[in-house]
């Protein structure tokens, strides 16, 4: 499983980690992600995905699953996030 968060994209990054005699060497670092059960409201579904903390926080901020899917870039989204992002568009066609 990769490290990447499936709404945002986000994934690791490299950087030094610098002593205290000024050695640098290469890590990672790694974004804090967490299995989570969002629920659609459009859709009456959960679904479980793995979301870094920071989108959480973003998703609670726009109104649930369904508003930040609305407005999320589609080369962010995993292919995933991307199928309930197009079944949320056609059921809030349909109503």
């Amino acid at each position: 499983m990769s490290r990447v968060c499936e709404l945002t994209g986000k994934g690791p990054m490299t950087g030094n980690t610098i002593s205290h005699a000024n050695n640098k060497s290469r890590r990672r670092f790694l974004p804090n992600l967490n299995e989570v059960t969002m629920i659609s409201d459009i859709l009456g579904q959960s679904f479980k995905l793995r979301v870094s903390a920071a989108a959480l926080r973003t998703v609670d901020h726009r109104g649930g699953l369904d508003a930040f899917l609305a407005k999320a870039k589609d080369d962010e989204l995993s292919t995933n996030a991307l199928k309930i992002k197009k079944d949320i568009a056609k059921a809030s066609a349909a109503a």
